[in-house]
């Protein structure tokens, strides 16, 4: 079973080092990262003492779009992390109540293209950051696939 806990700053480190695996075109270093900690929730997801990946928790912007971002490292995939960790972060995006939830996944991490895609995520926008080769893919959940509002 998955375990999620917060970000807390003696764990912003494990954060930044899943973040730049999975995300080698567009590293942080370790002031980026207490700076996205200050505006975003950031956790981290343990399969009992193994760390196996993170997510970024992004409140509504301007249109009303909160991003949720779950990274699970390669050696840990297809066990159910990625989706559990997704549906915990997902309620948690809901609850602050936005119009629309969506993510980001790097074009190359083929693996994190099809999962959002499996789960009712659609591609919107493709952008390159400057001087960057490879680009970012955001993706939009479905209506009939976010969590339910109580």
């Amino acid at each position: 079973m998955l375990r999620i806990v917060p970000a807390d700053p003696d764990h912003l480190e494990e954060w930044r080092a899943i973040h730049n695996a999975i995300i080698p075109t567009a590293p942080l270093g370790t002031d980026d990262v207490k700076e996205r900690a200050t505006r975003n929730r950031l956790t981290l997801g343990y399969d009992g003492d193994v760390l196996v990946g993170n997510a970024t928790v992004r409140p509504p912007d301007e249109e009303g779009t909160a991003v949720v971002i779950v990274r699970i490292l390669p050696e840990h995939r297809r066990r159910g992390h990625g989706s559990s960790y997704l549906t915990h972060e997902l309620a948690e995006a809901e609850s602050q109540r936005p119009a629309h939830i969506g993510t980001v996944v790097l074009a190359s991490n083929e693996d994190g293209l099809a999962f959002a895609l499996a789960r009712g995520f659609a591609e919107v926008d493709r952008y390159l950051l400057p001087g960057d080769t490879v680009p970012f893919v955001d993706l939009r959940l479905g209506e009939a696939q976010r969590p339910r509002r109580n």
